[in-house]
């Protein structure tokens, strides 16, 4: 239905288009509409931009920094991999690969599987992943600390102060964001700067973040919160609470194109999220970012500033990940 009634409409009436869509339907959206909005949103304003002539981030009001400061991901989402003896040093020898490529910033995926309220152990393990990352790289480099969700808020809270010592830039998800008074708690009780919101979609749902004082720092995804122009009203949202906006982008480089369009133009825009080497042909499809001193420079050409090789592409068809599933050792389903 909503693909009939953009047909034949002008592709530059952005935000006309984005209202329909999403007000359309009696039960408002979720991340599956928003997803797709998200694509349709991205695609608009690329569309506008190469009819002007102009990159993305002039038609949303110019740049205001001269490059975006990017962050690696170290990966260490594979839960049998922190459990192994040599975890720190795997992970310590990505981050010295990350900074050798010219990052200033990375981040981790370092807190394990954790019951509700749990013991030593687990907490230990995070500790000796995140020593021995910062003495891989010191104090230069940033590193910030996923949490994933994995956490209630009691549990990390115990994470957070056992990590407190090694100066994250942030911890990401202490607390699942389905209950914001949670994700405050958190924040209230640690020094650590607090990130969430990459499931959150629409400036609807981040606006309890907000209100509450949950975090410092919201990571809307431009593939799922309903697009640039969306992400754009949740940051200037955010500007009012004196947050700080660091997208969440582990997609690939068509996303990563819209976060840096997105970053050049938001004035409380802290550091993208990008996935620096998730399969090898990757620049082979999409034209790369220009990354120096770990920071993207200005896209020149027009709309997203970006080609895709369509033949390339076909060369490398789509494979199903495998799905992750975690459980505790008494059985019960773990969040993952």
């Amino acid at each position: 239905e909503d693909a009939r009634y953009m047909l034949g409409r002008d592709p530059r009436d952005i935000e006309g288009l984005w209202q329909a869509i999403y007000r359309r339907p009696r039960w408002r959206g979720g991340p599956i509409l928003n997803s797709a909005l998200s694509a349709i949103d991205t695609a608009l304003w690329d569309i506008l931009g190469k009819s002007l002539d102009v990159p993305i981030y002039q038609l949303l009001g110019g740049a205001v920094r001269d490059r975006v400061r990017m962050y690696d991901h170290l990966g260490g989402g594979e839960m049998q991999a922190l459990y192994l003896d040599d975890a720190p040093e795997v992970m310590a020898q990505r981050a010295r690969e990350s900074v050798a490529a010219g990052y200033t910033a990375v981040k981790v995926l370092a807190v394990p599987r954790t019951l509700p309220v749990d013991g030593p152990e687990p907490v230990k393990r995070a500790v000796r992943v995140m020593a021995a990352i910062r003495q891989a790289v010191g104090d230069g480099v940033d590193i910030m600390v996923d949490f994933h969700g994995r956490t209630t808020p009691a549990m990390g809270i115990a994470y957070a102060e056992a990590l407190a010592p090694y100066r994250p830039l942030f911890i990401e998800e202490p607390a699942l964001p389905e209950h914001p008074d949670g994700l405050a708690q958190v924040a209230r009780a640690v020094t650590i700067p607090v990130a969430s919101g990459e499931r959150l979609v629409t400036r609807f749902q981040f606006r309890e973040l907000l209100e509450k004082g949950a975090c410092a720092v919201i990571q809307p995804d431009l593939c799922h919160c309903g697009g640039i122009w969306e992400a754009r009203k949740i940051a200037a949202m955010a500007e009012a609470y004196y947050v700080a906006v660091a997208p969440h982008n582990p997609l690939g480089p068509i996303a990563t194109a819209a976060c840096i369009h997105f970053a050049l133009a938001t004035p409380n825009f802290l550091i993208q999220e990008a996935i620096r080497s998730d399969v090898p042909w990757r620049d082979t499809v999409v034209t790369p970012p220009r990354i120096v001193d770990g920071h993207a420079l200005p896209y020149e050409k027009p709309g997203l500033g970006i080609e895709v090789n369509e033949a390339e592409a076909v060369r490398h068809p789509f494979q199903q990940e495998e799905l992750l599933r975690y459980w505790h050792d008494d059985g019960s389903v773990a969040d993952w």
